[in-house]
C-alpha cells in the first residue's frame, strides 16, 4: 500500500466489494468535502483472517475509525462450513478489533438481525437478549463479543434484509425472475425491516462525526422504517418496477433452507435515531430509490 496524499483522518472501509462497501464508496464519491481521507479495501485485499496482514494495513494507516463491512454472509452454507464462517464474522473481527484498540480506532462493525431467535412479535431492543440459531447467527454473534472485548471504541451496528443496486439481494433477485416467470412463490410469514444500502452508508459516515463523544462500547439497531414480510416486499417491488407477474404467498415450511430463518427480527431503532439525531427513511420510500437507480 503506499503512503496516502492526505492530511485528513483516515478511514479504514474493509469489505469495500461487497453491498454496502461499494454503497460507501458511491456516497463518498458523490460527496465533497468529506472531513476524512476514505480507503476502501476489498476482501482479497486485506484479508481479515490474516492477523498479520491486519497488523500491518493498521499500523501503515493509522486510522481514525474502521467501517468493517467485511463477512462471511452465504447463511445456507454455513451450516457445512462453519469453520469458515467463524473465522471471518469472529476471528477476523478481533484481530481488526485488537489493531483498532492500539491506535485508537473507533470501529463501527456491521452485525445482522440474525443474533436473535424471532420468537418476539415486538421489535427488537438492542438490549433483548440474544439467540442466534445456526452457524451464520451464532458466527456473527460471537463477533459482536469480541469487537467489544477488544476494542473499547466500538459500535455495534445491526441492520436487516440489506439490499441495495449492487451485488445479490432479495429485491434484485425478485427483479429478475419476475421477468422470466409469470409466477412467483414467496414466503409471508417471516416480518422484517427491509434496509437499503445507501442509507445505512449515509448513517455510518453522520456517525463518524461523534467520534469524540463516543466513550464507550455500544450496541445499536438500524434498519428503514415500517414492516415488512419477503412477500410484501416482493409485491412491492415488481410493482414499482411495472412487472406484470404474480406473487404466490407461501409458508416458511414450504420452502425449506438448510439454516433457521428468524419468524420475526423487526428492529427497534429508537436508540440510534436518538443518540445521532438520525432521520431514517420508510422502506418503500427507500425501495422505490433503489428502483429508480436499476
Amino acid at each position: 500500500m503506499q503512503p496516502l496524499p492526505t492530511t485528513k483522518p483516515i478511514v479504514l472501509v474493509t469489505g469495500a466489494g461487497g453491498q454496502l462497501g461499494q454503497c460507501l464508496q458511491t456516497l463518498v464519491s458523490q460527496t465533497p468535502h468529506l472531513p476524512y481521507g476514505f480507503v476502501f479495501l476489498s476482501s482479497s485485499q486485506l484479508n481479515l483472517t490474516c492477523p498479520e496482514q491486519v497488523e500491518a494495513v493498521i499500523q501503515q494507516l493509522k486510522p481514525y475509525a474502521v467501517i468493517n463491512c467485511a463477512a462471511y454472509t452465504q447463511v445456507d452454507n454455513a451450516e457445512n462450513e462453519p469453520e469458515a464462517a467463524y473465522f471471518t464474522n469472529a476471528t477476523g473481527v478481533a484481530y481488526l478489533a485488537r489493531e483498532c484498540a492500539h491506535c485508537n480506532a473507533l470501529l463501527l462493525h456491521i452485525s445482522t438481525d440474525f443474533v436473535f431467535d424471532g420468537c418476539q412479535n415486538t421489535p427488537y431492543s438492542e438490549d433483548h437478549p440474544a439467540n442466534p440459531k445456526g452457524m451464520y447467527a451464532r458466527s456473527k454473534f460471537e463477533g459482536e463479543h469480541l469487537a467489544l472485548r477488544f476494542n473499547p471504541h466500538t459500535l455495534i451496528i445491526r441492520t436487516s434484509w440489506l439490499y441495495s443496486p449492487y451485488g445479490k439481494n432479495f429485491v434484485k433477485t425478485m427483479l429478475r425472475l419476475g421477468l422470466e416467470r409469470s409466477e412467483l412463490r414467496v414466503v409471508y410469514d417471516q416480518t422484517g425491516s427491509p434496509t437499503y444500502a445507501p442509507d445505512l452508508a449515509i448513517a455510518l459516515v453522520h456517525i463518524l462525526g461523534f467520534r469524540e463523544q463516543i466513550q464507550e462500547g455500544q450496541i445499536y439497531h438500524y434498519a428503514n422504517s415500517g414492516i415488512a414480510s419477503w412477500y410484501d416486499l416482493a409485491v412491492e417491488t415488481l410493482s414499482l418496477a411495472g412487472i406484470a407477474c404474480a406473487v404466490v404467498p407461501i409458508q416458511t415450511h414450504e420452502y425449506p433452507t438448510p439454516a433457521q430463518r428468524p419468524h420475526y427480527s423487526v428492529l427497534d431503532t429508537q436508540k440510534i435515531r436518538s443518540h445521532f439525531n438520525l432521520f431514517i427513511p420508510y422502506w418503500r420510500h427507500s425501495l422505490q430509490s433503489c428502483i429508480a437507480h436499476l
